[in-house]
């Protein structure tokens, strides 16, 4: 029998106060590995349904679509929190790079912009990293950008505790990234940069909070239990508990039911109890590792 207790919990209405003053939403719709012509409408229902969280990436592909559902959908672009990436082969040209993503966004500013990977890609050829140039030296860029109206906040995405202390203690580091997105979920709970995260003032942005498509955390028992028991979806009981957690979750879907459904997150909650069940989940996996870049940016030592 299914249990439902219903509480005033209003989880779509949850902000998290950044390091610069700015308040980021909770809930957000990712858009990694979405076909294309499939985000425009994604992108519009999510904007229809509630959602104010719009998470993208030039790699991506779509940044294009991205920009036409936020128009199609009727929404002021004030209301949304806009978020796209510098993409690794572009670490040299920063400036260029975040005009291209407005230009395909068709709008004249994001809220957020990210450092996609800690990785400067040759640009004439991906399988070598730049001999001159580093991370360190693309975040100098990116610090230009604030005061320029084109960037509202800037952090960083896929960067461990290694990464991360190499670029805080750099003299050239005069900006705390606002945010690290990183990939968070019971299998990849990363609880060390987490905390880390937190110490530094950096806000935790977790991608594939769901565990990606066909999630082996779908067929988890104890996370089963819980969805039964709370008459909830594994994926809402998945949203629910990284929010509990205190990051901001990116749920990625292109599917109309999917994307109402992990939005249906209020009026309930977990119990410290079943944070504690999620947390015992012993299974580790990664949706996206390091394997494809010409660095090595994940060292183990997160978790």
């Amino acid at each position: 029998m299914k249990r439902i207790i219903m509480t005033t919990t209003k989880n779509t209405a949850k902000s998290y106060k950044l390091n610069t003053g700015a308040s980021i939403p909770a809930v957000g719709l990712g858009t990694w590995r979405s076909e294309p012509n499939e985000v425009k409408t994604a992108v519009q229902v999510a904007l229809g349904r509630g959602y104010r969280h719009i998470d993208t990436a030039f790699a991506y592909g779509n940044e294009k679509e991205v920009g036409e559902g936020i128009k199609a959908s009727g929404v002021s672009r004030e209301d949304i929190w806009l978020t796209t990436k510098l993409d690794n082969p572009w670490h040299k040209r920063v400036g260029e790079a975040i005009d291209k993503s407005l230009e395909n966004l068709g709008t004249s500013y994001v809220d957020l912009y990210l450092m996609h990977w800690p990785s400067s890609t040759d640009p004439d050829d991906l399988t070598k990293h730049l001999e001159d140039w580093d991370f360190v030296d693309t975040w100098r860029e990116m610090q230009k950008l604030v005061g320029t109206g084109k960037v509202r906040n800037i952090g960083v995405s896929n960067f461990g505790i290694k990464n991360l202390e190499r670029l805080l203690n750099d003299p050239s580091c005069k900006i705390v990234p606002a945010v690290n997105q990183i990939e968070l979920h019971p299998g990849n709970p990363s609880p060390k940069l987490v905390a880390y995260n937190s110490s530094k003032g950096i806000h935790s942005s977790g991608y594939s909070p769901l565990g990606s498509a066909n999630s082996p955390l779908y067929s988890n028992e104890t996370l089963l239990a819980i969805a039964k028991d709370k008459g909830r979806t594994p994926q809402q009981v998945l949203l629910a508990w990284g929010l509990h957690k205190g990051w901001s979750v990116l749920p990625k879907s292109v599917t109309i039911p999917r994307i109402e459904a992990n939005w249906e997150l209020d009026g309930w909650d977990l119990t410290d109890e079943d944070v504690k069940k999620i947390d015992s989940i012993q299974e580790r996996f990664k949706v996206c590792g390091d394997s494809w870049l010409p660095v090595k940016v994940f060292f183990g030592d997160d978790e």
